[in-house]
């Protein structure tokens, strides 16, 4: 048996994530409040549906509580189950940090929203007669990974790696991790038939797709791209090594420090 769940990347950061806090804080309440609710009427009355959303298909008086286009944004911080939220508000806690300490707070919830937007639409795009619901932060979270990838290749992300009876952490560089996973998504939305219940894989591909441009786009000026490694890749230790604070903050890229003054901007 062979089970790989990342738990932290090496690539520090200056300012607490705050929006990135408040948004797995959101998506957590939401999550919690389903729980309370009737599954079936959440995802329909708050879930973007791709007929819906073209005009095709209109779902029963009771669940037309929102516009179509509405359901969009809420259909962002709704979640399938345990393992969907936990798996997605991981990945936004790894790599949502650094995006937005480079953005800045304001445009780094502009490129979130934007991308999970995007992604609802390339999602409803791919199967526009789909009566299926889509809820999930992914596509969202999506455009972060792209982002990151295109601004941190090779930072490594230390991954907790368990085959058999041995454990270890092991540094696997970015653009490994999200290459892969992109690739995964790419190929997957490819092969699938349009409209079959399950992952929204085109959701991701669009979100990713977003991120790259938002982010080579909005990204201050002096923030290079494609920085490169700082520390040895695929380095493996065994899970007491990385007790201490010192081998955590070990970093694959160059220490923050002190960030260059900006003038004052309304994005944050």
């Amino acid at each position: 048996m062979i089970f790989a769940v990342p738990l932290y990347d090496d690539n520090p950061t200056v300012r607490p994530p705050v929006v990135t806090y408040f948004l797995i804080g959101l998506c957590t309440g939401a999550f919690l409040w389903q729980l309370g609710q009737n599954e079936h009427r959440i995802v329909f009355t708050y879930g973007m549906i791709p007929a819906e959303l073209f005009g095709f298909w209109h779902p029963p008086r009771l669940y037309q509580v929102l516009p179509a286009w509405v359901k969009i944004l809420t259909s962002m911080f709704l979640h399938g189950g345990w393992l969907h939220l936990l798996g997605n508000m991981l990945y936004l806690w790894i790599f949502g940090n650094n995006i937005e300490d480079v953005l800045g707070r304001g445009r780094y919830l502009v490129v979130y929203l934007s991308c999970g937007a995007v992604a609802a639409l390339a999602q409803a795009f791919s199967s526009p007669y789909s009566h299926i619901p889509m809820v999930g932060a992914s596509g969202a979270i999506a455009g972060v990974l792209g982002g990151y990838l295109l601004l941190y290749p090779s930072a490594n992300v230390h991954c907790f790696v368990w085959i058999v009876i041995f454990f270890r952490i092991v540094n696997v560089p970015a653009w490994t991790m999200l290459g892969l996973w992109f690739a995964v998504q790419l190929i997957s939305g490819l092969s699938v038939a349009s409209g079959t219940p399950g992952v929204a894989f085109w959701a991701h591909v669009g979100g990713f797709a977003t991120g790259l441009i938002l982010v080579s786009i909005l990204r201050p000026s002096g923030v290079p791209l494609l920085q490169p490694p700082r520390s040895r890749i695929f380095a493996s230790a065994p899970p007491s090594a990385f007790r201490s604070p010192r081998a955590r903050y070990r970093g694959s890229v160059p220490p923050a420090g002190r960030r260059p003054t900006r003038p004052p901007s309304p994005w944050g």
